[in-house]
């Protein structure tokens, strides 16, 4: 199995130390299609004591919606359930595909649809996303998100040399 992803992190709370370990890889499948991801997770208190350890492996498809129902599970097993303390807790009727990766083919239907002068709004709701995301999006597709309909223009650093000469 090859790992195609990895991310660590490190957060210390008050005294203790917790560290996850996310990494991606490939399956074993027969088509090597099967995509899963490792979760390691480990802390430890001021004297170095282990206070977290633990692993979960957990088809790729799958870790969104066990990534909300651990949290809520925690949080409710915390006393927590209403997203207290210092945590900011995501809104539930957040768009599904808040967040989410974007395909090419998901680019290419986002500057069609702008040029086509669909509104913010509309896109958002098409792609199951929020406004700001749609907005922070276009200009990565090369649309201006303040024009409508319109591509962004050309800076003039990289706009061919006229005959002005």
């Amino acid at each position: 199995m090859n790992i195609v992803e990895e991310h660590r992190t490190e957060v210390r709370v008050q005294d203790t130390v917790y560290r996850i370990e996310v990494a991606a890889r490939e399956g074993g499948g027969a088509a090597g299609e099967d995509r899963w991801v490792t979760v390691m997770v480990g802390g430890a208190g001021p004297q170095q004591e282990p206070v977290a350890e633990g692993r979960l492996d957990i088809d790729a498809e799958a870790v969104p919606a066990l990534a909300t129902v651990l949290s809520d599970t925690l949080m409710a097993f915390a006393g927590r359930s209403g997203g207290g303390g210092n945590r900011r807790r995501r809104s539930a009727d957040r768009p599904p595909r808040q967040g989410l990766p974007w395909s090419e083919e998901l680019d290419a239907e986002l500057e069609s649809r702008w040029l086509a002068g669909e509104s913010v709004e509309e896109i958002a709701r098409r792609f199951e996303r929020t406004p700001g995301g749609i907005r922070a999006r276009l200009p990565r597709v090369g649309c201006d998100p303040e024009r409508r309909g319109a591509y962004l223009p050309v800076p003039p650093s990289q706009r061919e040399a006229g005959g002005l000469g």
